[in-house]
């Protein structure tokens, strides 16, 4: 069987650029060199594509990639069989791409914005279509085209960030008068928790609002919950399956960027310390939320389970979620008896279903 011809893209411009790294780099390690020709597209955060040349996975998670003496000038052509564009010293090659895997989190990556150029080029590719991706990356979306589906969420509030510039006070105090503190703020498009912040007190909203319109124009304002919280992987597109229930028991006040990717030292427990009726409805919802949202592919799908009730509150979905070594959903899938290289396997056959 022929080598498939995969363009594995990382980096990006996007403020979730150095996890996307670290994913990519493990996601490199694991792929099997016999099935796949690995053609590896590191985008600067400048925006800037280059083809690297060199297998050192480290100098991936690092960024030391961007110096080798190795690295081409390339690009994706939209016209279709152009495939990969490379600048070589001496002429301008093209390299056909059966499959592309972006490893890209968040904006311009995650958004449906690089699903629209795979679409043009007519390329088969790793995660959900242009609808799906940005649907998914703007939580107040998600929230409007979950709720037919019965699944419980926090309770919300949208708020834009011409109308917080233009009447704060109003702002906080309509939050204050439909909420309890302490809320949780968030940017409406951001993954990684980057700009989210819980706010204890006035001063905390107005400057949790503040630091979410830094990455995005819409901000959601939203009841705490109280509980564990609980991670679903999915894989499948028309007849998706969900994997056993992780648990994350965050090292700091909440699940953080920092907390993520920095200390490494927020506890998992795989499966989740929850009963096994609420187990089987967790993962129920998880399938419900991504149909939903017609994904395909892949998505984690993250919940709470209310401590004062046992129930299960739908909290987010990541359409691209992290692959590190230590991200849960490839440790997700291994508990479920799917090894890493298989699950990117399937990932890549799911890609090219029916092309």
């Amino acid at each position: 069987m022929a080598k498939i011809n995969l363009l594995l893209l990382f980096g990006g411009v996007s403020t979730e650029h150095e996890v996307s790294r670290v994913s990519a780099a493990s996601v490199m390690s694991r792929l099997d060199r016999d099935k796949y020709n690995l053609l590896p597209v590191g985008i600067l955060k400048s925006g800037q594509w280059f083809l690297h040349g060199d297998d050192d996975f480290d100098a991936i998670s690092d960024g030391r990639w961007e110096k080798s003496k190795g690295n081409l000038p390339a690009f994706l052509s939209p016209s279709r069989g152009d495939g990969l564009i490379v600048f070589g010293t001496e002429k301008v090659a093209k390299i056909p791409v059966d499959c592309v895997f972006p490893v890209l989190h968040g904006a311009n990556g995650e958004d449906g914005t690089m699903q629209g150029l795979f679409e043009v080029a007519g390329i088969p590719y790793v995660g959900s279509g242009i609808g799906a991706s940005a649907n998914a990356m703007d939580k107040s979306v998600t929230k409007v085209l979950v709720e037919p589906y019965q699944v419980e969420q926090a309770d919300y509030m949208l708020v834009q960030k011409q109308e917080f510039e233009r009447e704060p006070q109003k702002i906080v105090e309509a939050a204050e008068a439909k909420f309890s503190y302490p809320v949780f703020v968030k940017p409406s498009s951001s993954g990684s928790s980057v700009g989210v912040s819980k706010a204890k007190d006035r001063e905390g909203l107005h400057s949790a609002l503040c630091d979410a319109f830094r990455y995005d124009g819409k901000a959601l304002i939203e009841e705490m919950i109280e509980g564990q919280e609980i991670e679903v992987a999915v894989l499948g597109n028309g007849e998706p399956i969900a994997s056993v229930p992780g648990e994350i028991v965050p090292s700091r006040e909440f699940y953080s960027y920092e907390a993520k990717y920095i200390d490494n030292s927020s506890g998992l427990f795989i499966p989740a310390r929850i009963p096994e009726e609420t187990s089987q409805i967790v993962r129920q919802k998880a399938l419900d939320v991504y149909r939903a949202l017609s994904c395909r592919g892949l998505a984690r799908v993250d919940f709470f389970v209310r401590k004062s009730d046992g129930k299960a509150i739908f909290n987010e979905i990541n359409t691209i979620p992290g692959f590190t070594s230590i991200s849960m959903y490839p440790k997700l899938f291994e508990a479920t008896g799917i090894s890493y290289g298989e699950l990117l396997d399937r990932l890549i056959g799911l890609a090219m279903e029916n092309q």
